[in-house]
């Protein structure tokens, strides 16, 4: 088994930690403090590719595996969680309407995802249906004799809200359950759709998060993605790679934040020599690299189960979400610690690490429910014979 990267893994890394380092890493904390959405920067990742890292190749996406994505989100994240959260974003829906959209769809919409001309959200959240996102109630019904359906209701919590193009939504066409949601792809500039305020959030405050707003809405039949009743479906395999995709921004931060710290604590003198000579302070450091490896790693196996298609992928990759995203959490927040009241400073990055690692915890699924999902699994017959 050989754990080494293959030399085009290695270049999409070199590239990616040459953009975040001259694009992102310099901006990240004037963005942070100013609220904005860096929209002109994330176009220019289109141009190297970063916009369609696992989308349909047919369609102007590199089509690469979701290992070598995860590869690029990490780099990208190092200079910025929050940019580099909202282009994983970008990529699930890139991805989806690649893989579920009709020919026609796909061919006027994908490329301009791609190349960065259109932004797009993924809207499944609402309301009053977060982990139980089966019971959502945001309906689109076909009007009789029309070739469009009617879209109403509410989406809460959306990445990118107001300053995207495209929408994947999620909404019941059907009966109660997940059996009775579909996806569509829905222009965001549709007559019928408002926009929340800017949520004023703890961290992440690079990427704007609007609730979006449905009133009679029209969107073309054509816009389904797949059937009536796939959405869920859709939704779910979706999320499999997105939790990917958060699981290793947040290793992303992680090692930046170990980076910081080391740099630090090799430099800051207290009782005449650097705290870095001090054996509790290298006992702290080797835990956090221990914990950013073995983070890396679990998101590594994740990803090369859903590049094979195995049928315990969703299973590995709530662990890897769980895992990766308390760990790097628990990285930044010791890398914090050795700053002493620096570290609380947002002069330095680590009080942003911090904020910006809290909700990594949180969406793509909590890590309660990823729990729930391993914990469902491992009741099922010879469940521990396969999860090894």
């Amino acid at each position: 088994m050989d754990f080494a990267l293959t030399d085009d893994q290695l270049a999409y890394q070199k590239m990616a930690r040459q953009f975040a380092q001259k694009e992102l890493k310099p901006n990240a904390a004037e963005w942070d403090r100013n609220s904005h959405f860096p929209i002109d920067v994330i176009k220019k990742t289109g141009e190297l590719g970063f916009l369609g890292l696992y989308t349909n190749p047919d369609y102007d996406g590199l089509g690469l595996p979701r290992l070598d994505s995860a590869i690029v989100f990490e780099e990208l994240a190092w200079g910025d969680t929050a940019v580099a959260a909202y282009i994983s974003i970008h990529n699930m829906v890139a991805w989806m309407i690649g893989e579920f959209a009709t020919d026609e769809v796909r061919s006027d919409i994908v490329p301009k995802l791609v190349s960065g001309e259109y932004l797009g959200s993924y809207c499944l959240t609402e309301p009053n249906a977060g982990s139980d996102a089966g019971s959502l109630t945001t309906k689109a019904i076909k009007q009789d004799g029309e070739d469009y359906y009617l879209l109403n209701g509410e989406k809460t919590f959306i990445s990118g809200a107001g300053s995207t193009d495209i929408l994947v939504v999620m909404a019941r066409t059907g009966g109660a359950g997940p059996k009775g949601v579909s996806a569509l792809v829905v222009d965001a500039h549709s007559d019928g759709i408002s926009y929340g305020k800017n949520e004023h959030k703890m961290g992440w405050k690079a990427q704007p998060t609007r609730t979006i707003h449905f009133k009679d809405v029209k969107v073309p039949a054509k816009n389904l993605l797949g059937n009536e009743g796939e959405g869920f479906k859709f939704a779910m395999k979706g999320l499999d790679g997105g939790r990917i995709n958060i699981g290793v921004c947040a290793v992303g931060t992680a090692q930046a934040a170990l980076e910081t710290a080391l740099a630090y604590v090799q430099e800051r003198k207290q009782f005449g020599s650097a705290i870095a000579e001090l054996q509790s302070v290298q006992f702290k450091l080797a835990d956090m690299l221990t914990q950013t490896v073995a983070a890396r790693q679990m998101l590594y196996l994740a990803a090369s189960k859903v590049d094979a298609n195995d049928p315990n992928a969703t299973t590995y990759c709530a662990m890897a979400k769980r895992l990766s995203t308390d760990l790097s959490f628990d990285v930044a927040n010791q890398a914090l610690q050795l700053h002493g009241g620096y570290g609380y400073l947002n002069e330095y990055p680590l009080e942003r690490h911090v904020r910006d690692l809290r909700v990594h915890q949180i969406l793509e699924g909590t890590n309660e429910i990823m729990r729930v999902i391993v914990s469902r699994k491992m009741m099922s017959d010879h469940a521990l014979d396969s999860l090894r």
